[in-house]
């Protein structure tokens, strides 16, 4: 630390201050005045919330190497007990980085059971969802959690975003889905980690039968792509969203604009043609690709 000083009364107003600004959401004067009591005053017996809350602040404004340098003071300050969330916060921040040793001992010391390795880790997290861009479209979809704060979308986005992308995501649920008799949650994004590079296509094809739409599904599935009809896409209000929903599991048939995920236009065709000569009724047309496609 550099040994600034501050009076008690110095001292008090910044504290004062910070906790005005949190209480108005006003993260940059929060981490400004905490980190500026902090260099005085690294362990006073409130020093150890008050890093936290500082880098908590730099967390919400995405400045991830303030968060990772904050918190990892927050961490070694945050005792051994499980599920303190010190080091959840410090995972966050250290996968940001790329320090992947600071990365799996935070996870491991708050209490998420990891395989043993070293480097990024990929493991197998279960599914759930993700809101994109929570505080915009708010569009949720599918994806697989490859490690505690990172998962790859599955769904073919109906905005700009795009099957395939890796987000970060927050460790505290926002919302849950219900299909059947299971439960997933939902979780905002936090940060773009990995762009995808597979454009999105739009079509129309006709499915005499509900088996038929899904063996299209099938088909893009197979390819380790993705197929999503238009009309599947529903709107909720933020009250409901944040909600307990049930995901509808019903298979129309009919014709139907579907969006698809695939690396060019021949890769698509090529699926929706043998799709389309292997049953009775089954056809497509007018594809076209989607915003965003040529990115």
């Amino acid at each position: 630390m550099s040994g600034v000083q501050l009076s008690g009364a110095e001292a008090m107003e910044l504290l004062q201050r910070g906790e005005d600004a949190a209480e108005a959401q006003d993260w940059p004067v929060v981490a400004a005045c905490y980190e500026q009591f902090l260099t005085a005053f690294p362990d006073t017996p409130i020093s150890a919330e008050l890093w936290f809350d500082a880098a908590l602040a730099h967390k919400l404004l995405r400045n991830w190497p303030k968060a990772y340098e904050l918190g990892r003071q927050a961490a070694l300050r945050a005792g051994e007990a499980e599920g303190n969330a010190a080091w959840w916060n410090l995972g966050i921040a250290a996968t940001m980085v790329g320090d992947w040793g600071t990365a799996r001992e935070a996870w491991t010391k708050y209490g998420v059971p990891l395989t043993p390795g070293e480097g990024e880790i990929e493991d197998g997290f279960g599914s759930a969802l993700v809101r994109l861009d929570p505080d915009g479209a708010a569009e949720v979809v599918w994806v697989r959690r490859i490690c505690p704060t990172r998962a790859r979308v599955l769904s073919v986005p109906y905005g700009e975003r795009r099957f395939g992308e890796i987000v970060v995501h927050d460790g505290a649920a926002t919302g849950e889905r219900r299909v059947g008799d299971h439960t997933f949650p939902v979780f905002d994004e936090l940060a773009l980690w990995l762009p995808s590079p597979t454009p999105t296509w739009r079509a129309q094809v006709t499915a005499p039968a509900p088996e038929d739409m899904t063996a299209l599904a099938d088909a893009f599935d197979d390819q380790g792509l993705a197929m999503e009809p238009v009309d599947s896409v529903t709107f909720h209000c933020t009250c409901c969203s944040r909600g307990s929903l049930e995901s509808a599991t019903t298979v129309l048939a009919g014709a139907r604009d579907v969006l698809l995920a695939a690396p060019d236009e021949q890769t698509a065709t090529g699926i929706l043609t043998a799709w389309a000569v292997a049953g009775a009724g089954r056809a497509w047309h007018a594809i076209h690709a989607k915003a965003g496609a040529d990115r």
